[in-house]
């Protein structure tokens, strides 16, 4: 019986596939805002050669260890860690939490999802033509603060969602991620060559890429860790789940991982190179926050000739990257969830689905007639964030780091990771960095989140 389950799993149609799926997993809305405001915000070129450090020694690492995982037990998280180890087993945590934390981070996104929908068809009807940076700012704490419009527009990602999972790995994901993300690529090439281009952009540039040490300080690097963390979408058991449908044999995971982190990062950086140059550009502060992606594009495309077909593709692939993280969010979850319960992909896909969009509604209310309700200082939707990001992942990470070293050890560690490995591997001089400096790490984040 085992045998036929065994047989039965999906596997990716090539290498490309799994590196633009996971990629698009890990590409989402902390590439195309969060990364950029950050960095602005930790020191600039300063604070990008500290990220790119610590993606290389803890990033690249922990999602190894996370996707190998995957491709050692070919099965989801919580029954593959089983398969590993045993049931009941501590270790079992890795899986519930990272599940946990996906679902919680599915809640929100999708009310965010919501947001960029309505902006694509605001976008196409034309709406923010003629507006001042003062009108759209206006605007977007219109459509947060209105929970019925929210909600319905978030039903629009959910059917998305649902049809491309449902028609599994390698017929529904994997064929979609290999049309949208170069597509996605290619539109930020453009996006970023014409922001460059308008007056007073290099001040942008330079605001953004230029070093400040003076800006650096302990919170830049546990600023740079969570970014890092949040980014690759390490603990978030996508990692796992993804790479569990990879070969076990054949596959070159150390190769695929390299250029997934690649990605990720060079989407978050040439996210900047659009937005910053154009809020110099426009004079609009660059410290919007949560906003600057709501408001900065509208500007720009206000003084683009044929705005509104940029506009309409930059949304749209905007919604692509963040369809492509929900996808990945809930493959894991309605995976696992259809191992568990012994129940089909599409029952099970549709029934999580559901789900995410009941639990989206208390994030949903949040920006409307529940904004005074708070917890510890913070709304119902920023509670969520804070609690998903700065504790689960967190945590989880901290437990795959822990389970490297005293379940897998190094050695096994490194001959299972370079199965299938043709020029880059992981040799020795990675041991300290996994016994010492990543589990300290990943212990300092978590104890500074908890502060």
């Amino acid at each position: 019986m085992k045998k036929a389950n065994k047989a039965k799993r999906e596997k990716w149609g090539s290498s490309l596939g799994f590196i633009m799926a996971t990629a698009g997993f890990s590409i989402g809305l902390g590439n195309i805002w969060r990364f950029s405001y950050v960095a602005g915000n930790n020191g600039g070129g300063a604070f990008l050669f500290i990220y790119l450090i610590i993606i290389v020694l803890i990033g690249l690492p922990i999602f190894l260890a996370e996707a190998g995982l995957g491709r050692k037990a070919q099965s989801g998280i919580i029954t593959g860690i089983r398969k590993l180890t045993r049931r009941g087993s501590p270790w079992v945590l890795i899986g519930w939490i990272g599940i946990l934390a996906a679902s919680l981070i599915m809640s929100y996104y999708l009310m965010i999802m919501g947001w960029i929908f309505a902006y694509l068809i605001q976008v196409i009807a034309g709406g923010f033509s003629g507006m001042t940076p003062e009108q759209i700012a206006a605007h977007y704490d219109q459509l947060i603060s209105n929970p019925l419009a929210v909600f319905g527009y978030t039903l629009i990602p959910v059917f998305i969602i649902g049809l491309i999972v449902s028609r599994g790995v390698r017929n529904g994901i994997e064929k979609f991620v290999k049309i949208s993300m170069p597509l996605l690529l290619l539109m930020l090439i453009i996006l970023a060559v014409y922001s460059l281009s308008l007056p007073g952009a290099m001040k942008g540039v330079a605001w953004y890429l230029k070093p400040d040490f003076s800006a650096i300080n302990a919170q830049t690097f546990l600023e740079a860790l969570g970014q890092a963390f949040f980014s690759v979408g390490i603990g978030l058991a996508g990692a796992f789940t993804y790479g569990s449908y990879l070969d076990p044999v054949k596959s070159d995971l150390v190769k695929g991982s390299v250029w997934v982190v690649s990605f990720d990062t060079l989407v978050a950086f040439l996210s900047g190179l659009v937005i910053f140059p154009a809020l110099f550009a426009f004079h609009i502060a660059p410290d919007s926050g949560p906003g600057l992606l709501f408001i900065t594009i509208p500007n720009l495309l206000n003084q683009m000739p044929g705005g509104m077909i940029f506009g309409f593709l930059f949304f749209l692939l905007v919604v692509i990257a963040a369809v492509t993280t929900a996808v990945g969010l809930i493959e894991t979850i309605s995976a696992n969830a259809s191992e568990l319960l012994k129940i089909g992909r599409k029952t099970s896909v549709w029934l999580w689905l559901g789900l995410m969009v009941i639990l989206a509604i208390p994030s949903i209310l949040s920006y409307g007639p529940w904004a005074a309700i708070q917890f510890f200082g913070m709304t119902i939707f920023e509670l969520i964030d804070y609690v998903s990001g700065n504790i689960l992942l967190t945590t989880s990470g901290l437990f795959i780091s822990l389970y490297v070293i005293f379940h897998w050890t190094f050695d096994h560690f490194q001959l299972d990771i370079n199965t299938g490995s043709t020029t880059l591997r992981i040799t020795p001089m990675w041991k300290p960095i996994i016994y010492v400096i990543i589990p300290c790490v990943i212990l300092t984040i978590l104890i500074t989140g908890l502060i």
